[in-house]
């Protein structure tokens, strides 16, 4: 059936999207649910099944594979009640005139199921019929696809002894999801994790049938064109197809940025452009020979590829332009969500410290244990904890979950940065050497270590916050929002926003926002004089960055010259690529 909308909601943290599905697919809005934590799914599990009087059972960690057990119940819970509360939107469409003209009022102006329901309401007959039959026949509810972080794969032990490696917790995930009653999608970010790609051939749902369809799918968080085609042809040299390639900006998202060498959204959406059938040519023979070698039923022509996008999105007229002009299946809008409660799970405290934030208040910053810079806003409830306990000589996380013990600096069951643990180690270390070095250079070190957040906690708050949810320990939130939230000013209704996305009354709260392009240009202008200040980039690492920032100013000069979109901003844009320009030209190689 054809999607009945062009956005979707990505994934965010580990609770701001976890019951995503359950407040919007009805509607047909796909969204994406983290799969990471089973702890906070299995409270989720018993929050949703007293609210919709659904029978639970308790899958306590005594049972065996309960992580994988914990999702799939979870998953086929979401399921069931998204696919009931489906069937009861339609009804009330039928029955319920302003409802039906609320929901008109939601989709894309150019929408055929839009104009279809105006046919419907303008026919002679049975009103109430013809309705039902056309949603029957034309809608259907968005996906509830699933997130995976491929690096968050860490080695469990029982009593000191390694388990086998589908017991680590990404694979657990990925089973749990493949056993679930869901028909979507599986979207994998931060990087090619081999020997996880490799557990997808142990699930039949995710190759194709006789009738060339895949039950479940597999879409790839991507950066730029080569990591797409080298993780496409990956899974298709094992009879595996990737349904989706999803960019990101590099910088200007939410969440760990993971910055490319310069390469900025603009020239890798080009790229996808004009090479999107060489990517499909080469996955689908290789799939082909894969499929041919396992006797398996072999598609005879390439299966659907979408190519989506998100990060930084911000206005309707920027939408429109990457559907357009890149061809783009769907686009990605995140942080804006986490100011529509209809949409996401966000304490009312958190959400109001978004609603206000400015730019200033929204940085990049190293609190992440993984060691990759992470967007979040100034003044969260777990800086305060964080700052009390370094005030109280007992800096660092508990460390209840783990998720992110991936550190074998102590040993090989690991250990996360964010834990007292660590953080005590470490700062014992550093005191062995304070005689050695400056007091600055002290501060700078203790800083460093003590600055690292419990996100496993952290980004799971919110959700156990706003349903009322008992939370043991740290009661603290993180949350990670893009730059782009600056100019979003306050709560808004789930029909504000999608109105605002299709070209209705804009929410902008500022008229000072530079495009996408322009600001993402200006992250990584940062990033790189951060980079140079800290020398952590090499000479050729410098020249390939600086080069491929250059060669992407003089694609968006000649872009926004020649076309016809953000003109209101021409004038400042241009403005902005030639003062980049001179600053780049000016860095010596």
């Amino acid at each position: 059936m054809q999607a009945l909308h062009n956005f979707h909601i990505p994934v965010m943290g580990l609770a701001f999207t976890i019951d995503s599905p359950i407040r919007v697919a009805q509607y047909g809005i796909s969204s994406v649910i983290s799969i990471m934590d089973d702890d906070l799914i299995e409270k989720m599990n018993a929050f949703y099944s007293r609210k919709f009087n659904i029978p639970y059972q308790e899958i306590t960690q005594k049972i065996y594979d309960y992580r994988a057990k914990r999702i799939t119940s979870y998953l086929n819970l979401v399921d069931k009640i998204v696919n009931e509360k489906f069937t009861a939107f339609k009804a009330e469409l039928s029955e319920n005139a302003a409802i039906l003209e609320n929901f008109r009022a939601m989709l894309p102006t150019t929408s055929e199921i839009k104009k279809g329901l105006e046919n419907m309401i303008q026919e002679s007959g049975s009103i109430k019929d013809n309705i039902l039959k056309f949603c029957n026949d034309h809608l259907h509810p968005g996906d509830i696809d699933v997130n995976i972080m491929t690096k968050v794969d860490r080695e469990n032990f029982e009593k000191n002894v390694p388990l086998p490696v589908e017991f680590n917790d990404a694979h657990a995930a990925l089973r749990g999801f493949a056993n679930s009653t869901l028909q979507s999608s599986v979207v994998l970010s931060a990087g090619l994790n081999p020997r996880l790609y490799g557990y997808f051939e142990n699930f039949s749902d995710f190759f194709p049938d006789e009738n060339s369809k895949l039950r479940k799918k597999i879409t790839i968080k991507v950066s730029d064109f080569r990591s797409a085609m080298i993780q496409g042809n990956f899974f298709a040299k094992k009879g595996l197809w990737v349904s989706e390639f999803r960019i990101e900006s590099g910088l200007n998202c939410g969440g760990h940025a993971f910055a490319t060498d310069g390469l900025l959204l603009g020239p890798i959406m080009q790229e996808f452009k004009e090479k999107r059938e060489e990517l499909i040519d080469s996955m689908h023979q290789l799939l082909t020979k894969a499929l041919l070698l396992k006797n398996a039923p072999v598609p005879q022509s390439p299966l659907p590829i979408k190519i989506s996008v998100q990060g930084g999105v911000g206005t309707a007229e920027e939408h429109q332009f990457l559907i357009d002009h890149y061809n783009a299946d769907s686009i990605g809008w995140g942080s804006p969500f986490l100011l529509v409660p209809e949409a996401t799970s966000v304490d009312a405290a958190t959400r109001e410290l978004l609603a206000k934030a400015v730019e200033a208040d929204l940085y990049t910053s190293n609190l992440s244990p993984l060691g990759v810079p992470f967007n979040t806003v100034k003044g969260t409830t777990t800086d305060f904890n964080r700052q009390k306990r370094i005030d109280n000589q007992k800096p660092g996380s508990p460390c209840p979950k783990k998720f992110l013990a991936l550190n074998t600096e102590y040993g090989k069951e690991g250990i996360c940065t964010a834990s007292r643990k660590y953080q005590e180690r470490k700062i014992k270390q550093l005191d062995s050497e304070a005689a050695t070095i400056s007091s600055a250079e002290y501060d700078a070190k203790h800083e460093a270590i003590t600055e690292k957040a419990c996100l496993c906690v952290g980004l799971a708050n919110a959700s156990l916050h706003e349903n009322d949810i008992k939370i043991k320990g740290d009661d603290g939130v993180v949350v990670c929002p893009g730059p782009n939230i600056a100019y979003f000013g306050r709560q808004y209704s789930l029909k504000e926003m999608i109105q605002h996305i299709y070209g209705g009354p804009s929410i902008m709260e500022s008229d000072n926002r530079p495009n996408l392009f322009i600001k993402e240009l200006s992250l990584y202008l940062q990033f790189l004089n951060a980079a140079i200040k800290s020398g952590s980039l090499a000479d050729k690492q410098l020249i390939k960055f600086r080069a491929n920032l250059l060669d992407g100013i003089a694609y968006y000069r000649d872009l926004f010259t020649t076309g016809s979109f953000f003109k209101d901003k021409f004038v400042a844009s241009i403005m902005a690529l030639d003062l980049a320009e001179a600053e780049l030209t000016s860095i010596p190689v």
